[in-house]
């Protein structure tokens, strides 16, 4: 499920920083624009690691993700297209659910994290601590730039349908394909396990999606997991260090920066 998630960043991500950069010249609040160039920064820097990751996992093990990819490639061409308010109510829209998958893998982080490669955790789990500190964003972006109006709370919800299940979508049909590189996507306890799996996450994303939906949302109502504040505050702490490595053997993974594992450490973007 990681991976097939993986997949698609490379292609999300830079229409995301696109459309934001185009907004921001009309947005007149400096704090809210200083906080688009901030996210387009984050962003650049998620993408570039996932296409890393991606073409180890194409060259080493799955070369048939690239059929997916091209089908990316093509569809979010067609995105680029659509007005500004539909590409800003996209982004809003996917930003709102990654609240949702953040709580999903971090209150399970031991059940799908524990004993795994401590590098691919660690970077899968400080993507999603970077997306709750840029939560409020393109939420502030697109109310900046379309405060009010019947017209635009439904660009809005459909923004959280169209850039959830979107990314859903090609999420969906890149571990399908490698779980048949497996050979496991017809075996019926594999399918049984992806099942719990995909249920403990339509239980921890649907409620995020559907307030997000709700007239007056702001992400701002959403607590971050106390996990993720620690991260935050140990990284703000030691903003110019190196970032250990999360030790995946102990049981309860605990913040890198509140307990020093004994792995190497890596040096990941801010």
């Amino acid at each position: 499920m990681v991976n097939g998630a993986s997949l698609v960043m490379p292609y999300l991500e830079p229409f995301l920083i696109r459309t934001m950069r185009e907004a921001l010249p009309q947005v007149s609040d400096a704090a809210v624009a200083d906080s688009g160039r901030a996210f387009n920064t984050q962003e650049q820097h998620h993408y570039q690691a996932h296409r890393r990751y991606n073409e180890l996992l194409k060259r080493s093990r799955y070369p048939e993700l690239a059929g997916i990819e091209a089908d990316m490639t093509a569809s979010y061409a067609r995105l680029a297209k659509r007005s500004l308010r539909t590409r800003m109510a996209y982004t809003a829209g996917f930003e709102a659910m990654t609240l949702g998958v953040t709580r999903w893998l971090v209150d399970y982080r031991q059940t799908l994290f524990g004993g795994a490669d401590p590098r691919v955790a660690s970077f899968i789990l400080w993507h999603f601590v970077e997306e709750s500190e840029h939560k409020c964003v393109a939420h502030d972006v697109y109310h900046a730039l379309y405060r009010g109006g019947l017209a635009s709370y439904l660009a809005r919800v459909v923004g959280v349908l169209h850039g959830s299940l979107d990314v859903m979508w090609y999420s969906m049909r890149g571990y399908r394909v490698i779980l048949k590189h497996e050979g496991l996507w017809f075996r019926l306890s594999s399918r049984l396990r992806l099942a719990r799996r995909l249920g403990s996450f339509v239980r921890h994303v649907a409620p995020y999606l559907l307030r997000a939906m709700l007239p007056g949302h702001d992400p701002r109502q959403e607590p971050n997991p106390q996990w993720v504040d620690d991260w935050l505050a140990g990284h703000a702490a030691e903003p110019d260090a190196a970032v250990p490595l999360l030790d995946t053997r102990h049981p309860d993974l605990p913040v890198p920066f509140a307990h020093q594992p004994s792995h190497p450490t890596t040096r990941i973007p801010a």
